[in-house]
């Protein structure tokens, strides 16, 4: 697909409706990382698989998805109940699961959840309870919150490995990625089995492949991929598509990577 420089607002969005509907499709489905909690019917289980899948997504897709693979196998492919059971603490802490991401970073996401887990009934009922979509930004709310639960299961430790503790500038890409899964719900890729967080309050989940893309665009001018850089492009997105923004990731992303 070759890129066009779009000048005007309708044009723009005419070009990133057609990649989006091209690119949004149950095709794209087997390659992605979202093919993994997408296995399964429990909230729980979809929840802690799109947190892992997510967190791990960065780098070549074929490693990303074969290292989720790893993951499920070491889950035995029963995750929630994995977690409640603790048995994440078997594992050594150097065992590597996804270039620089461990065990020990595994184990310390996992404790986390499971306090979460032993105090709600999901990752989403936890997020309704602290009224998570009240806030502007949301998915920043929500990595506060679940910072200082992961932290408080870890001897008032924090990991950067799984959540960024940078909040103030993060892009915070893999969080607002598993967003796009468990939020938006036009039942092609993304599963939408959350209702804490409404699809319109979902922002743009920005790596390097995405923003440039926009850039070569005209669509932002800020070279950061940073927490600024997201929230200007998810505003001009929300003026194309008020109450899903987000599909336009499927456009961003696909422009430009061959095979898709």
């Amino acid at each position: 697909m070759v890129m066009e420089k779009c000048l005007d607002f309708d044009s723009l969005k005419a070009f990133l409706d057609r990649e989006a509907a091209r690119i949004n499709n149950v095709d794209f489905i087997a390659h992605d990382p979202v093919q993994f909690p997408r296995r399964f019917s429990s909230l729980r289980d979809i929840e802690i698989v799109s947190l892992l899948s997510a967190t791990i997504a960065w780098g070549n897709r074929k490693m990303i998805c074969n290292n989720c693979q790893k993951m499920l196998d070491l889950m035995e492919n029963d995750p929630a109940a994995w977690v409640n059971d603790e048995a994440y603490e078997d594992l050594p802490d150097e065992l590597n699961l996804h270039r620089t991401f461990f065990a020990r970073n595994f184990k310390y996401m996992l404790r986390g959840l499971k306090r979460i887990y032993d105090k709600h009934d999901s990752l989403n009922d936890f997020a309704a309870a602290h009224h998570v979509g009240d806030s502007e930004e949301p998915s920043w709310r929500l990595v506060e919150l679940m910072q200082h639960e992961m932290s408080e299961a870890n001897d008032g430790r924090y990991d950067s490995r799984c959540l960024p503790t940078n909040l103030n500038s993060t892009a915070l890409k893999r969080i607002n990625m598993a967003l796009r899964w468990l939020v938006r719900d036009d039942g092609i890729v993304d599963m939408g089995v959350w209702n804490a967080i409404n699809p319109s309050q979902l922002f743009i989940p920005l790596d390097v492949h995405v923003g440039n893309t926009a850039r070569a665009l005209g669509m932002i001018s800020r070279r950061a991929n940073d927490k600024k850089t997201v929230l200007e492009l998810t505003s001009l997105l929300r003026q194309m598509r008020p109450s899903d923004p987000v599909i336009y990731d499927y456009a961003l992303f696909g422009v430009g990577i061959a095979g898709v």
